[in-house]
């Protein structure tokens, strides 16, 4: 009977899965460099050719060309609200299902919705609309993906809030780069294509420099290589007969390091395609409340953000760290273990158990590598 269920559910989620909507997102690095000219125009084209296409959303910022664009395309009205008093316009998710348009262009994907709507990110109003079995142009900066935020912020010195899971970018049937060179860009900025005259200054001398727009170009086209790659394997696969990597994440409670460790392992995990979990090994210290309750909340978010991620997360009761690593290791078929740069106190005490050693010894006999993330 059981596999009888099982059957089924198969079955069932062939069904949804060739019912769901298609997905494109395009990819900029930065704002200005036409993705929502791009995704317009896209729209033009595929009305000409009889293709029932709506808005559901588009942002121009009072861009004439973006403006332009605009032209003959059927809007869906927006979803009328009072916030703060003030009257706020948001894409309205209901109206897009029940008018099932066969293309939907739905912009700014990373944008977090008004309090009291169905869901926090519109990226989630896009993945109920795919659902539904509508397709989606849709469009990001490439500072809005979760797991390049640390690298975002060394380059920009912003912490960007919006931000959508890298999980997200996975759903996509086709990733587009909208590339400029540093040049093009500021030389747009310049003309007031970008931003109104009084903001121009301002922008040159913070997020506009060249040698900030070169280093986001650079993550945006590396992004873009990586889902192009990933594609490639997935319709492709050329080498099936390899082992396939699984990383481990391993974190304290130390909720800053974990971040860096969620989201640098998150990377390695995407640009091999491969499965990873993350471990947190509570020791009898930490059991119930002796971390306080700070610090089990942001244990809590970080489980939340490596889920995010596509992690797996494991809570394994151990009194030694090392020995919990070694046994999540064993048990997952680990090939490669990723930790945070320890503090010298610690990595002192670590490194004279017996345990620690005997980890070190099992892994230089095993085929599994140690990666500790700065």
């Amino acid at each position: 009977m059981a596999d009888k269920d099982q059957n089924v559910q198969h079955f069932l989620e062939l069904i949804r899965q060739s019912r769901r909507g298609k997905f494109k997102i395009y990819i900029g690095m930065s704002a200005g460099v036409g993705k929502t000219y791009r995704m317009l125009q896209e729209a033009q084209t595929l009305l000409r050719n009889g293709v029932d296409i709506k808005i559901g959303y588009v942002e121009t910022h009072g861009r004439k060309e973006t403006e332009m664009q605009l032209q003959g395309l059927p809007l869906i009205p927006r979803r009328k609200l009072f916030y703060k008093g003030k009257e706020l316009d948001e894409l309205d998710v209901q109206a897009v299902i029940n008018l099932h348009p066969e293309v939907v262009v739905i912009d700014e994907l990373a944008h977090t919705n008004i309090e009291g709507s169905q869901n926090d990110k519109r990226w989630q109003d896009v993945m109920d609309i795919l659902d539904a079995g509508i397709n989606v142009i849709s469009a990001i900066n490439i500072q809005h993906i979760e797991s390049l935020t640390e690298e975002i912020r060394n380059i920009t010195g912003i912490e960007v809030s919006e931000r959508v899971p890298d999980s997200v970018l996975k759903e996509a049937d086709e990733v587009v780069n909208i590339d400029l060179t540093a040049d093009e860009l500021v030389t747009r900025l310049k003309e007031g294509k970008i931003y109104a005259a009084d903001k121009i200054a301002i922008a040159l001398q913070n997020f506009f420099q060249p040698e900030k727009i070169l280093q986001l170009r650079e993550l945006a086209l590396k992004e873009v290589a990586s889902q192009v790659e990933r594609k490639i394997e997935t319709e492709l696969p050329r080498n099936a007969h390899l082992p396939a990597e699984r990383f481990l994440a391993c974190i304290s409670s130390n909720h800053e390091t974990a971040k860096k460790v969620i989201r640098k392992t998150a990377r390695l995990a995407s640009y091999y395609r491969s499965r990873w979990y993350l471990l947190y090994v509570q020791t009898p210290k930490e059991d119930g409340d002796k971390i306080g309750l700070a610090a089990q909340r942001h244990l809590i978010n970080n489980f939340k953000l490596a889920t995010e991620l596509g992690a797996e997360v494991i809570r394994e009761k151990q009194s030694n760290i090392a020995r919990g690593i070694m046994e999540v290791a064993a048990l997952h078929g680990i090939t490669t273990i990723c930790i945070g740069k320890p503090h010298l106190n610690l990595y002192k005490v670590i490194m004279s158990t017996a345990v620690f050693n005997q980890l070190l010894n099992r892994l230089a006999a095993s085929d599994i590598d140690v990666v500790i993330l700065s």
